[in-house]
């Protein structure tokens, strides 16, 4: 793709954050200084590039549900209690935004009225498209599916531009990066590469949707400086995964 000097390429983009992204050193909990930081990296991107922001962020730092199921908990019990993990995360990140002078609204899967939103697909779009940053929470509000999954769906349904998955490695490699020193990082692939290769790079569901709705997914490091705003620009940041038959 060309990239224009300067501006964005993409109009609408949602980014989905680990929970790890947000969390202290020693591992777990909400980092103040952290979701600050990322806070800091979204404002550069929308002061540099006119383009509406939607966010879906992970429990991990609070939570798993997978832990909880290995340790004899029922799954469903377990996802519904990962979900409100990504609530609390939702609920921090808005306040780092909104300490920076920029609007965000968080929009919830399960209703939790006293504290956000239920979402609804053209409530969601139409604070985006008054340039609030909104915020996905609570997973799809059903079990068995992951963070992953209900990042590619929210973005196919607000009709975004690209998806981003920020991560702590530069993109996808055909290998471990930390254990293969031959690993190398792709470029570019074809969602039906990844699932051939089983890349682990979203779950296999998302996989599929983004592929069969033809969402670009960008993976980048979600730790280098301005990474969202160069995804944004075309620069090549990471590695760009989009359908078969699409531009590069």
């Amino acid at each position: 793709m060309p990239k224009a000097a300067g501006k964005a390429l993409y109009r609408r983009i949602l980014i989905k954050l680990s929970g790890e992204a947000m969390c202290e050193d020693a591992g777990f909990g909400i980092s103040p200084e952290k979701m600050d930081r990322f806070a800091g990296e979204i404002e550069v991107l929308l002061g540099q590039a006119d383009c509406q922001v939607a966010l879906v962020i992970g429990a991990g730092n609070i939570l798993r549900g997978s832990d909880l199921t290995a340790a004899g908990v029922d799954r469903v019990t377990a996802d519904q209690i990962g979900m409100l993990g990504t609530v609390m995360n939702c609920l921090a990140m808005q306040d780092s935004l909104e300490r920076r002078g920029m609007p965000a609204r968080v929009m919830s899967a399960v209703q939790i009225h006293e504290v956000c939103e239920d979402y609804v697909r053209r409530r969601a779009i139409r604070h985006l498209e008054r340039k609030r940053i909104v915020l996905f929470a609570a997973g799809l509000g059903n079990p068995f599916f992951t963070t992953d999954t209900a990042a590619s769906l929210r973005a196919v349904e607000i009709g975004a531009d690209l998806l981003i998955k920020a991560t702590k490695v530069d993109g996808i490699y055909s290998g471990n990066p930390s254990q293969d020193r031959g690993a190398r990082r792709y470029r570019s692939l074809h969602y039906d590469e990844v699932l051939e290769r089983r890349l682990q790079v979203i779950d296999a569901t998302a996989v599929v949707l983004c592929r069969d709705n033809d969402m670009p997914l960008r993976v980048i490091d979600m730790n280098r400086r301005q990474s969202f705003l160069r995804a944004v620009q075309g620069d090549d940041e990471g590695t760009l995964v989009f359908s078969a038959g699409r531009a590069s």
